[in-house]
């Protein structure tokens, strides 16, 4: 018995000497992958078939080989890319199914939003993490810029800019799973809102994938619904959601109540609920749902983005079951159904 205890030990303590190497080197994954999507890597790749030499990649990005040959190493070991020999003994770099994700024109790019992840302006905020954690009215952000994420967003474009992509990568991949999911959620809905619907690419995912929504209403800051795209079916509305929502069957709210505070949540369901009929109407919401599932791949995933919210909002988190219940109670609606998708989000529907 004794000689399991100590293997057992001394085979943890093997582990962690490895795993606290991950802890320390944690950000480098990250700027990495960045650098990759900056020099536009999975696009010469993809533009030459999906497979170049190294020397004919550093050729087309204008870049030193040895270098580059470092950074191809590391994302070949994280199996982002992978590698093989020609026919003439050289090698050769190839896409994968990962490396494709970081295309930044592809159906399924997340290319947008790790470089809004990994701008100065959103990882400043961690360095006062502490704080946050110290004094829960804090807001790292804040610490960091001055002001809210949101009031920031406004007054600089370009960060405008990158958060709009950002939340259209979300929205292409989240809408991606509902839609093959749970189409059941839009049967007989003739009109939606979405509330915080950014640049209207989930709307427009949506009214494509269910053409018997005639009327999408997409509603979120004037400064955002500014510069949407025009599309058919689509009426862009800029307002706030805490003062009034325009009328619609049903109200969809993808990612935006993880922001706010549970009386924050409350209220805009509140207003959710005068927006939608009282006998047919329900409320669509698309949010992580913590717990559900710890065996599912994707816990980590929403764990970590509970830390985004924590370290980008004063009040906002992600939420467990019991927490969704309260909030949805407090709001006033009778019952809810939750229903897990292949996403970090699940659908919560919600009805009068």
């Amino acid at each position: 018995m004794e000689e399991t205890k100590i293997l057992t030990l001394s085979e943890e303590e093997a582990q962690a000497a490895i795993d606290i190497w991950k802890l320390v080197f944690g950000f480098v994954e990250m700027a990495v992958v960045k650098c990759a999507i900056e020099l536009g890597i999975a696009e010469a790749l993809e533009e030459h078939g999906g497979s170049m030499t190294l020397t004919e990649l550093s050729s087309t990005l204008s870049c030193s080989a040895a270098s580059l040959l470092r950074i191809m190493r590391l994302l070949v070991h994280r199996k982002i890319f992978k590698q093989k020999e020609t026919a003439h003994g050289s090698l050769a770099f190839c896409q994968t199914a990962l490396s494709r994700h970081l295309l930044r024109q592809a159906e399924n790019s997340m290319a947008g939003f790790i470089l809004f992840e990994s701008s100065p302006v959103m990882l400043a905020p961690w360095h006062g993490l502490r704080g946050r954690v110290q004094a829960e009215e804090a807001s790292a952000f804040d610490a960091a810029h001055g002001e809210d994420v949101w009031s920031y967003a406004a007054e600089n474009p370009t960060h405008s800019e990158l958060l709009n992509e950002a939340m259209a990568c979300n929205a292409r991949m989240a809408m991606t799973a509902v839609i093959n999911g749970c189409p059941q959620v839009f049967d007989g809905l003739s009109s939606v809102v979405d509330v915080g619907g950014g640049n209207g690419t989930a709307l427009r995912m949506m009214i494509k994938a269910f053409p018997w929504i005639n009327h999408g209403i997409n509603f979120d800051l004037p400064h955002v619904v500014s510069a949407a795209l025009v599309s058919d079916k689509v009426q862009h509305v800029g307002g706030n959601m805490f003062d009034d929502i325009p009328k619609a069957d049903a109200a969809f709210v993808m990612w935006v109540l993880h922001d706010w505070g549970d009386s924050e949540c409350i209220q805009i369901l509140q207003k959710c609920k005068e927006a939608i009929p009282r006998d047919k109407g329900k409320i669509i919401i698309i949010e992580a749902v913590i717990g559900q599932n710890r065996d599912d791949k994707l816990e980590e995933a929403r764990l970590m983005l509970d830390m985004v919210i924590m370290a980008h909002t004063n009040k906002g988190k992600e939420r467990t079951l019991q927490e969704w219940k309260y909030v949805i109670n407090k709001a006033g609606f009778s019952r809810f159904n939750v229903i897990p998708i292949h996403a970090v989000q699940s659908v919560i529907e919600v009805y009068p």
